[in-house]
C-alpha cells in the first residue's frame, strides 16, 4: 500500500525490551523461515498449526478442567462451527464465560492451540472458557471470520443454561486477529441488540487495515511482525479492498464512526509494535465516545511478546495487569 503524500518514516525505532531482546535473538536464531509472508507459505503453517493440536485429554490438564467440544449452526445456512468448551473443576454453578477467538493473521491457527494461559485465567477466576474456531482467509474472506464467532456467541447466549454459564457476564478475548474479531463482535452486538457482552480484553488488535500510522512505518523490519506481515493479514482478509473507501468496520473496527455503547474494553500494546499507534487511538475514541477503556502500553514491547518471552518481567505485568482488569469487572457486575 502507497503512503499517503506527505507522511515521512519516523527516524529511529523504538528499542526492544533488553529482556525481549534476548529472547527475540534466540527466537530469530532458531528460526527455519524469515522471509515474508506469502500465499506459498500458508500450507505450512497451518500444518504446524494442526500438529499443535493437543489431544482432548490433553486440554483438560490432569482433570482440571471438564472439556468437550460441540459443533453449531453456523449464521445463514453456513457450515457448522466447532467451538471448544472447558470448565474448571469445582467451578460454580452460574459462572462467568470467556468467550475466546484465536490469531493467526486471518489466516492461520486453531482455536485448540495456544490455549495455556487464557486457561489458566479461566480456572482463577472459575470461568468457563468457550474458543471458537472460524473459517480461514483468504479462502474464506471478509465475512466469514466475523459471522462465525457471532454464530458462535449466539449459540452460547442460548445455551447458557445447560453450559452453567450467566449470559450476563460474557467477556470476549482474543490476541492479535482474534482481538480484531473480539472487537468486531463487540461492534456487532451493540448494533444488533445482543447477545450482551459483559466486556471486550483485546490483546494487540490488528484494527486499521490502512496500515500507515506512524508506528507502523517506523517499526518496519524491525521485528517479525511488521507492516508487510500486518499487511499481509488485512489483504488476506479483504482483498482489493485493503485500505479503501468501503471497507466495514465490522472487518477492521477502527473504521467505525460511533465507538459509544461498548462493553468496558482493555487494550494493551507494546511500544516497539507496528499496532502501536492504530490501538492507542481506538481507546483515545472509545474515551471521547464518553466510553470505559484501560489501555496499557508496554515499554520495548513487540507483538506477542508475553508468548515469546513469558518469564520475562514486562511478560508477568502483562498478563498480571489483563488479570487485575478482569477480576475487577467480574466483582463489580
Amino acid at each position: 500500500m502507497d503512503l499517503e503524500p506527505g507522511k515521512t518514516v519516523p527516524a529511529v525505532p523504538v528499542p526492544l525490551d533488553a529482556e525481549l531482546q534476548v529472547a527475540y535473538d534466540a527466537y530469530l536464531a532458531e528460526e527455519p523461515d524469515l522471509a515474508p509472508m506469502s500465499l506459498e507459505k500458508l500450507s505450512v503453517i497451518r500444518a504446524e498449526a494442526d500438529a499443535a493440536v493437543a489431544a482432548l485429554e490433553d486440554l483438560s490438564h490432569g482433570g482440571r478442567f471438564t472439556v468437550f467440544q460441540p459443533s453449531v449452526p453456523g449464521l445463514d445456512g453456513a457450515p457448522e462451527i466447532p467451538l471448544l468448551v472447558c470448565t474448571p473443576s469445582g467451578a460454580p454453578a452460574s459462572r462467568p464465560a470467556l468467550y475466546f477467538i484465536h490469531g493467526g493473521g486471518f489466516y492461520g491457527s486453531d482455536h485448540r492451540t495456544g490455549l495455556d494461559q487464557i486457561l489458566e485465567t479461566a480456572e482463577r477466576f472459575g470461568a468457563t472458557l468457550i474458543s471458537v474456531g472460524y473459517r480461514l482467509a483468504p479462502e474464506h474472506p471478509y465475512p466469514a471470520q466475523i459471522n462465525d464467532a457471532y454464530a458462535g456467541l449466539l449459540w452460547v447466549a442460548d445455551h447458557a443454561d445447560e453450559l452453567g454459564i450467566d449470559s450476563e457476564r460474557i467477556v470476549v478475548t482474543g490476541f492479535s486477529a482474534g482481538g480484531t474479531l473480539s472487537a468486531a463482535l463487540a461492534l456487532t452486538v451493540r448494533d444488533k441488540g445482543g447477545p450482551r457482552l459483559l466486556g471486550q480484553l483485546l490483546i494487540a488488535p490488528l484494527l486499521d487495515d490502512r496500515n500507515d500510522s506512524a508506528s507502523a512505518l517506523q517499526m518496519d523490519d524491525v521485528e517479525l511482525f511488521d507492516r508487510s506481515r500486518n499487511g499481509f493479514a488485512w489483504s488476506s482478509l479483504l482483498g482489493d479492498v485493503q485500505g479503501g473507501a468501503d471497507v466495514p468496520q465490522y472487518a477492521a473496527p477502527a473504521r467505525a464512526t460511533d465507538l459509544a455503547g461498548l462493553p468496558p474494553t482493555f487494550l494493551d500494546v507494546g511500544s516497539a509494535e507496528c499496532l502501536r499507534d492504530e490501538i492507542l487511538a481506538y481507546a483515545d475514541r472509545i474515551w471521547q465516545a464518553g466510553g470505559e477503556a484501560e489501555l496499557h502500553v508496554w515499554p520495548g514491547g513487540i507483538h506477542g511478546f508475553d508468548r515469546k518471552a513469558p518469564e520475562a518481567r514486562i511478560s508477568k505485568a502483562a498478563v498480571a495487569a489483563r488479570r487485575n482488569w478482569l477480576e475487577h469487572l467480574l466483582a463489580t457486575n
